[in-house]
């Protein structure tokens, strides 16, 4: 079994509570947008207001907490993170990463992350962490004060969030090309092997 049940199960949640995050996090900044020119269409948001995309966000972010909690813990309990995710070498993901803008990055096996894999899992853990931490930053910044200073304060942690999230985006919509291209790795999610 290449991917286990619970690596399977925890990613589909990630995927469906990111999506319903980003939405309503999108209606949420539209309210109160950090940089005026940029807006999102309500084509794209979730909650149709701001009390609505309130309610989504908040009900949807305790599943990707408690997701995002049972993969981490499970991820190193298991020793998965580090047969996985480590090491990553500059020179192998250099290596990786010219191949892959050429078009050349081999995917025969995919029981082996390339070290650009790597790199982007690890940073999409270590970011996901931040958006959570900046998030509890924001919602609750009166009883968290030392992590709303650690932030920058409340506005800084509004920032600090908004381009969590974008990476959070940007990770999604390169995981989604990659899928595309390589359409065995879907089949690996569904299946496990």
């Amino acid at each position: 079994m290449v991917q286990p049940l619970w690596v399977r199960i925890t990613h589909w949640i990630n995927a469906f509570s990111v999506v319903l995050m980003v939405t309503s996090g999108w209606q949420i900044y539209d309210a109160s947008p950090i940089f005026p020119a940029l807006r999102f269409p309500s084509a794209i948001t979730l909650g149709g207001w701001l009390g609505g995309a309130l309610q989504w966000h908040f009900a949807i972010m305790w599943m990707l907490v408690a997701n995002f909690l049972v993969y981490l813990g499970m991820n190193i309990g298991s020793g998965r993170l580090s047969r996985k995710l480590f090491p990553v070498r500059f020179s192998a993901l250099w290596a990786d990463l010219r191949a892959a803008l050429r078009g050349k990055l081999g995917h025969e096996d995919l029981t082996q992350y390339n070290a650009v894999q790597k790199c982007a899992y690890l940073v999409v853990i270590a970011d996901v962490a931040v958006i959570i931490l900046s998030g509890l930053a924001i919602w609750k910044s009166v009883q968290f004060p030392l992590l709303r200073t650690l932030m920058g304060g409340y506005d800084n942690a509004r920032i600090v969030h908004f381009v969590g999230m974008s990476l959070l985006v940007a990770f999604f919509v390169v995981h989604l090309a990659m899928v595309a291209l390589v359409p065995r790795s879907l089949l690996l999610m569904i299946r496990g092997r």
